[in-house]
């Protein structure tokens, strides 16, 4: 899943591709370079930021989802696109210009009618269900656990639980324990450890984002967000070999590649 933040404040790629032109030459570099999924996002969650409104969101996401069709048309393989917003107008914007996927970081807690009605409505779209303590602007204050893994599990088992009761079965369901969402450093190792005991319990796809997040930069001694690659791929072959389904990352070439030197000699 190859990342397309359309935003000016994402702690990697912000501004970069806020711009329309920018953004739908990005989307085009990301299937080029072998992306799965697009995952299309038009508002950061980074640490210690702000919320914006629909109508924000929607006017930086609404010029890539009008190319989607366009986009998906041109291609010569298959790929799909996902939308990574909290919001159900956004997502149904999304979801009617072709996206199949709703990345949703706060396991449909920020809006729950919306988004369970929206997931009704369209019954062939799949949902990211993501762990995150609080809310971006202040999950990383002070985060605590007695034992994270089984409080992420515990929240995960809820989650599922709810949407069921709503109408909304367990098979569309992707996990993401949410690396970095309201964790220290010790809290995502504990979880990346525990990556196969995950998949054991729920018997669902796991989805994982640590793509140059800030526990690579704690492990390379402040590394800024530019100097974070290789940590990057050494995480994503950690949760390949451990049987992740869904790698979210921004440097979809070079994960790659890694990945098919692991494959060569994994024999997958």
């Amino acid at each position: 899943m190859g990342i397309l933040n359309v935003t000016p404040d994402s702690f990697f790629d912000g501004g970069r591709y806020a711009d329309a032109d920018a953004a739908l030459g990005q989307l085009k570099n990301l299937i080029a370079d072998g992306a799965d999924i697009i995952d299309i996002g038009g508002e950061s969650s980074r640490p210690g930021s702000e919320r914006i409104s629909v109508e924000e969101e929607l006017v930086r996401v609404k010029p890539v989802l009008a190319a989607l069709r366009q986009v998906k048309s041109e291609g010569n393989r298959n790929f799909e696109f996902s939308i990574d917003t909290t919001k159900p107008q956004v997502a149904r914007e999304a979801v009617q210009s072709g996206v199949l996927i709703i990345n949703d970081i706060s396991a449909l807690r920020f809006d729950p009618q919306g988004m369970t009605a929206l997931l009704r409505e369209f019954p062939q779209v799949k949902v990211v269900l993501m762990h995150m303590l609080g809310e971006p602007k202040t999950m990383q204050m002070e985060p605590r656990y007695h034992d994270v893994v089984r409080e992420v599990g515990d929240f995960f088992e809820e989650r599922l639980d709810w949407i069921q009761l709503r109408g909304i079965h367990s098979d569309r369901v992707i996990l993401d324990p949410g690396i970095g969402f309201g964790k220290r450093l010790e809290h995502n190792i504990e979880l990346l450890r525990a990556l196969r005991a995950i998949k054991e319990r729920f018997k669902l796809p796991v989805m994982v984002g640590v793509s140059r997040k800030s526990m690579i930069s704690q492990i390379l001694g402040n590394a800024p967000p530019e100097e974070r690659l290789e940590g990057s791929l050494a995480i994503a072959l950690w949760c390949a070999y451990r049987g992740v389904d869904y790698l979210r990352v921004h440097d979809v070439a070079a994960t790659s590649r890694a990945l098919g030197v692991w494959r060569a000699l994994s024999g997958i």
